[in-house]
């Protein structure tokens, strides 16, 4: 292996060393149960209420009692979806519930189970670019909806959803309905301000920027009520209860707090070598195609397609030279079917199956990219050589 290149920071990133070194006392001189009484208990809870205003202030809220801390962004959103049907749902036959089909598995897997215990479930789609027509979805809310959840940026396209105009025009047609919004892939990438906007939950994830793996928090709209998902003891304003991860939650501060330092790096630097890369890739080959066509997306993320060529395989050879992609989500990558994603936006079928994302981070380097440049084409060709659609690819050029 020639050099190791590292980008698929969609599904996860490595740990900063400054989130490291803040974790470690916590994990050996200050271990202490931070719900026990004595001093170096105190020690634990007063840094958990720090990392608790580190969040909050990534998030735009002025309240860090706002703040819930969870295990990961699943975590987070069945919470918010689970939550909310508990407390609402089936009240004056109310069981109307609205996602997009362009969720991630932890939300649309939780509106399939509810979907076969009788609730109502409508599924906005999105247009070949990935957008959402934000009246096509108003126009499904009804006096029966209680929730709807819209994610801040898609995973795989990195297109980013107007969520505070549809939480604003939502609660003008139903002022009862509550809203969620998954920001896992939007916190540390783009600015987030939640005070003062009509969304109920927000969920993330740490090991999305730059926390480990483990922790995550939910937003929850002061006022607003759910039936919390954990049950036990009285952590977290007997919201979520369980010991609570004091390390990780400190770790998860830390992150919070450098993202919101390097919001202007992620939207001028990381977003010009994503530009590179994006670039030179389509300007090397003829059977690419950008499936990442939202005007306004995240400054991380590229999705290409590579037509004709099977992606798994393309996956496969570019390991073996240092590079680490995916085909789509970490959490369906056991899957043979092609992305939900890129299904929902139409993308032709000789580009789907050979879809790979490229996600940046803060750490990926200008030589990285060109490695990237200089090698992807090179696995690309390799491939066309082999591929059982010769004909079309000589109609390419390839």
């Amino acid at each position: 292996m020639e050099k190791f290149v590292y980008l698929d920071n969609n599904a996860t990133t490595k740990i900063d060393k400054l989130v490291l070194d803040e974790m470690l006392p916590y994990l050996t001189e200050n271990y202490a149960n931070p719900s026990s009484m004595y001093d170096c208990a105190h020690i634990c809870s007063g840094a958990i209420e720090k990392a608790r205003k580190k969040v909050a202030n990534l998030l735009g809220v002025e309240s860090e009692k706002s703040i819930l801390f969870t295990s990961c962004g699943t975590e987070s959103a069945n919470t918010a979806i689970k939550g909310v049907v508990a407390q609402y749902g089936n009240l004056d036959n109310k069981n109307h519930i609205i996602t997009t089909q362009v969720e991630h598995p932890c939300v649309l897997s939780v509106y399939e189970n509810l979907e076969k215990k009788g609730y109502k479930t409508t599924y906005v789609s999105v247009d070949e670019n990935g957008e959402i027509n934000v009246d096509n979805l108003l126009s499904k809310i009804t006096d029966e909806t209680i929730l709807l959840s819209v994610m801040h940026a898609n995973n795989e396209t990195g297109a980013i959803y107007p969520v505070y105009e549809i939480a604003r025009e939502a609660k003008k047609i139903n002022k009862n309905i509550k809203v969620f919004v998954d920001g896992v892939q939007a916190a540390g990438k783009i600015p987030i301000e939640l005070d003062d906007t009509e969304i109920d939950f927000y969920s993330i994830s740490g090991h999305k920027f730059h926390a480990p793996k483990g922790v995550g928090a939910l937003y929850i709209k002061k006022g607003t009520l759910f039936e919390p998902f954990m049950l036990g003891g009285h952590q977290e304003n007997s919201l979520r209860a369980g010991t609570q991860n004091t390390p990780y939650i400190v770790g998860l501060g830390k992150a919070a707090e450098l993202a919101k330092e390097s919001l202007g790096f992620e939207l001028s630097e990381v977003k010009r070598l994503r530009d590179k890369l994006e670039g030179g890739i389509l300007s090397s080959l003829k059977n690419a195609r950008l499936n990442s066509r939202s005007k306004n997306r995240v400054p991380n993320t590229t999705n290409i397609g590579f037509e004709y060529i099977e992606g798994e395989l393309i996956l496969l050879y570019l390991n073996d030279l240092g590079i680490c992609a995916s085909s789509g989500s970490a959490c369906t990558s056991g899957s043979l079917d092609p992305s939900h994603v890129l299904r929902a936006q139409k993308v032709p079928f000789e580009s789907l199956h050979g879809a790979i994302r490229f996600s940046l981070s803060r750490f990926t380097t200008e030589d990285e990219i060109d490695y990237a440049i200089e090698k992807i084409p090179e696995v690309i060709r390799k491939l066309a050589k082999i591929s059982p659609f010769q004909d079309e690819l000589n109609k390419l050029g390839l």
